[in-house]
């Protein structure tokens, strides 16, 4: 389950400055009964009723007409004393409601909320869930007000910035507790995902110098993040490492090293086949592609231009794999392309 949870706020904020973004965006901020609400709940089973279940005072659902065909996610958790125990579950629950900005207005969001907490829980955590959801939306709406840094976005601090101003804004509502409760898993995410941004725009080190510094930053996440982000994290690390020092002309002993850092010598053994391959496969198919526009250029009939085509990939490409791939390079190369091999 803390699996799946790690790989769905991947998903979410896969990109963390594209989050960052959609909090600042301008069209975010409106009037003090309507705050800016986004959200990424999660569509599972909660622990009360379905929606269409529910009865309601006005006779409307729960549910916007968006979320007809889902069940609230509330699984929130009480302890033995019956108060809430506050985790990523209980923003869930939160955001879920919160999804309905847009097909309902805030105050109906409000009402709505508490009329469904209140037939399932009872004091003290009633008091609680209520207690917290109005100073979480109270939080979601000041969130759009948050001001731009004056700096480049180009530059990690842009974005360090945006995260310590949500940080500052997040004490101001809810306590230490609280803030661990339901944000720790995206602040551990955050704060990795920034501190990678400055090892790399750091341009007194070295390509190899930022794969060992990289290491050594992966190596303090907590162990249950480390299986959810080592192969995205360290394949997107490499591949820009890999590229600066090729901009830059650096050697393949450079590369070598700085694989090695990264990833260590097995891994840095099979990147290098892997290089070796590609280049294969990329000098074939230039010769071929050379020797097919002499084919198309000579004075052969068109049916004869084909047959030795034909004849030319069969001899060079000896299985059907090969030639599937090989037909997206004729076909870009015949249009003035750039030729799609992997870096």
């Amino acid at each position: 389950m803390q699996k799946k949870k790690l790989w769905l706020i991947f998903a979410v904020i896969v990109v963390v400055i594209l989050g960052f973004l959609i909090w600042l965006a301008p069209n975010a901020t409106v009037g003090s009964n309507q705050g800016p609400i986004s959200s990424s709940a999660q569509n599972t089973t909660g622990l009360l009723p379905a929606a269409s279940d529910l009865p309601h005072a006005s006779g409307l659902p729960f549910v916007s007409n968006s979320q007809q065909d889902t069940e609230i996610n509330c699984q929130l958790v009480l302890d033995q004393s019956n108060r809430l125990v506050v985790n990523e579950q209980t923003r869930n629950c939160f955001e879920y409601f919160i999804t309905q900005y847009g097909e309902k207005n805030i105050d109906q969001i409000k009402q709505d909320f508490k009329a469904y907490i209140q037939q399932g829980y009872q004091e003290p955590a009633l008091k609680q869930i209520l207690d917290l959801w109005t100073r979480y939306i109270d939080y979601r709406v000041q969130l759009g007000s948050l001001k731009e840094p004056s700096l480049n976005k180009e530059d990690p601090e842009y974005y360090r910035k945006i995260f310590a101003s949500m940080k500052t804004l997040r004490s101001q509502f809810f306590s230490d507790y609280e803030v661990d409760g339901l944000f720790g898993a995206e602040n551990t995410y955050h704060e990795y995902t920034l501190d990678r941004m400055s090892i790399m725009a750091d341009q007194s080190l070295t390509e190899v110098q930022k794969a060992q510094k990289l290491k050594e930053l992966f190596a303090q996440l907590p162990e249950d993040w480390k299986e959810n982000l080592e192969q995205l994290s360290k394949l997107e690390d490499l591949r820009k490492l890999t590229s600066d020092i090729k901009a830059r002309g650096g050697s393949a002993e450079e590369i070598r090293q700085m694989r090695q850092n990264l990833v260590g010598a097995e891994a840095t053994v099979r990147l290098e086949k892997l290089d070796q391959d590609r280049s294969n496969w990329k000098s074939r198919v230039n010769t071929y592609l050379e020797q097919r526009d002499n084919i198309l250029k000579s004075n052969m009939n068109q049916d004869a231009q084909q047959q030795a085509i034909q004849k030319l990939r069969d001899q060079q490409f000896n299985n059907s794999q090969e030639q599937l791939r090989l037909g997206a390079f004729e076909t870009t190369h015949d249009t003035g392309g750039k030729l799609p091999f992997a870096d």
